[in-house]
């Protein structure tokens, strides 16, 4: 059995408002976000398929909202709702934002690989 905390794991993305803590398990990873009200990831996963992330997430908002933008509209979550987002989504911070979410780690290190690059370039 194993317990994770966030303040344990280093974290993979870090600045410009965001915080991502990422525990890989196997095929499954934990993460832990924190994300600044405005943080809005449109642009930094433009160049994915239909320029939105590729994983899918399931999870938990500790606090604040998140817009999640897909390609028919989007949809808000708010703090104490669990989640799942399929793939095909990009997420904006309504308000500062936590959440704890749980991925296919194969499909969420593609992602965070993809951000990171776009980070190096701008």
């Amino acid at each position: 059995m194993l317990g994770l905390r966030r303040d344990d794991m280093q974290p993979v993305i870090e600045g410009d408002g965001v915080d991502l803590r990422k525990q890989s398990l196997g095929n499954m990873s934990v993460a832990f976000v924190r994300a600044r009200k405005g943080t809005d990831l449109r642009p930094a996963l433009k160049g994915l398929p239909d320029d939105l992330c590729q994983c899918p997430h399931w999870g938990y908002v500790l606090k604040g909202k998140v817009r999640m933008h897909i390609k028919t509209g989007h949809q808000d979550y708010d703090a104490g709702q669990a989640f799942y987002w399929a793939p095909g989504h990009a997420p904006e911070m309504l308000e500062d934002a936590e959440f704890v979410d749980f991925s296919p780690t194969a499909e969420f290190d593609a992602v965070i690989h993809h951000l990171l690059g776009q980070a190096r370039r701008s």
